[in-house]
């Protein structure tokens, strides 16, 4: 999203041990610690998760907080940095006494922490889950769809609400996220029975000419192309189309792309790009399912993104959790109470939120699709309805 580090591959050379047991409980009549780990600042930076997170939290210690008791809320820059996010998570669990995390959203931090937050028996609900360990940990639980089940949604709608054929894949690969996406498209193969045309998993993040890649593609047949891009590198990818003449063909990407600049910024989309948006649509500005999510974004002046809408609702879904939990509120009833929810039903996502015990949390499967036609400058609602990925 915006902008990936190109290489993670180092990243499990990250000490995962602390120094020492931490302890969990920060006393039962002070505040809540409640922390995150973000990129703020450096390559690709998602302010807004946590900006949204903590506006949910400073609305809720404002109507008198959980048992009077106020939540505090710890965002900390990992700066796309390993050791930085690394580092962040210890000041938090070790040092802060954190409870759990919530509203978390960075490139690297779930692969970083993943197993550190297993030895501390803490758990994290982040608002955008990036990186594959944000879905194969058992103690960290998104928000948000991701951009594995993205990429499995986009196929549907293309080959079976669009009936599209001939479908190609361009991946920009980072670090170790080629066996995701690979599973992804290879679960759309078995829901569909059907096969990509062709695979080109050399795409370059921030390429300064995707000619080449675009030439390769409309040689090998494609009619439609599914990418995992940042803006910038599908804003190319469509003008080297463009350049070609290649104006036919319908680009199938993911929410990472889905924002008023982007809309803006094509002007000639070839027979449309379509997005499974993993909230409901911010664009639709009169929609009553985003209502209160836009009114505290507004009145604490966030900006209207997917990434503030994860950032609100994994904080919705964690006060809520917080709200029943009988007795002393510290990290381990927090867990317990986590564990043992039951699902949260919110009409801002098209799946139940539930944390859960299981050892993998990948459960958030609907997307609202949304298009961008040639010379439109704004996205539009394509479905009346979620797109699942159909339970096996």
């Amino acid at each position: 999203m915006r902008k990936i580090l190109g290489s993670l591959a180092f990243a499990t050379a990250v000490v995962l041990f602390a120094g020492g047991c931490a302890g969990t409980d920060a006393g039962t009549s002070g505040p809540i610690v409640v922390g995150s780990v973000n990129a703020l600042s450096g390559a690709a930076t998602f302010p807004e998760s946590s900006q949204a997170a903590k506006a949910v939290f400073d609305a809720t210690n404002a109507a008198g907080g959980i048992n009077g008791r106020k939540i505090e809320y710890k965002a900390i820059d990992d700066k796309g940095d390993p050791a930085a996010a690394a580092a962040a998570a210890r000041e938090l669990v070790g040092g802060d006494k954190a409870v759990a995390l919530a509203g978390s959203s960075s490139l690297i931090e779930c692969q970083i922490n993943a197993k550190y937050y297993e030895q501390q028996k803490i758990l994290s609900v982040p608002g955008i889950g990036v990186d594959p360990a944000c879905f194969t940990s058992p103690n960290i639980s998104p928000a948000n769809v991701g951009p594995f089940h993205d990429m499995t949604l986009t196929l549907l709608y293309g080959s079976e609400v669009l009936k599209l054929n001939d479908i190609c894949a361009l991946l920009e690969i980072a670090g170790n996220t080629l066996p995701s996406y690979q599973a992804a498209i290879d679960e759309w193969s078995a829901i569909t029975g059907k096969k990509l045309k062709y695979v080109d998993a050399t795409v370059p993040y921030g390429g300064s000419d995707y000619t080449s890649y675009v030439v390769k593609a409309r040689a090998a047949g494609c009619k439609a192309i599914t990418v995992n891009p940042v803006e910038p590198d599908s804003i190319g990818q469509l003008k080297a189309a463009q350049a070609q003449g290649w104006n036919d063909v319908t680009w199938l990407l993911l929410t990472s792309v889905y924002s008023e600049n982007y809309a803006k910024a094509v002007q000639n989309a070839g027979a449309g790009v379509y997005v499974p948006a993993e909230f409901y649509p911010f664009t639709d500005a009169a929609s009553p399912q985003n209502k209160e999510w836009r009114d505290l974004m507004t009145k604490s002046g966030i900006p209207l993104t997917s990434f503030s809408q994860g950032g609100y609702l994994a904080a919705k879904y964690f006060v809520a959790v917080l709200k029943g939990i009988k007795g002393d509120i510290n990290r381990e009833s927090v867990t317990k109470a986590l564990h043992e929810m039951q699902p949260i039903v919110d009409p801002m996502v098209g799946t139940p939120y539930v944390f859960g015990t299981g050892k993998t949390h990948h459960d958030n499967t609907a997307g609202w699709p949304v298009k961008l036609a040639s010379g439109a400058g704004k996205w539009e609602l394509a479905a009346n309805d979620w797109l699942h990925i159909p339970k096996k």
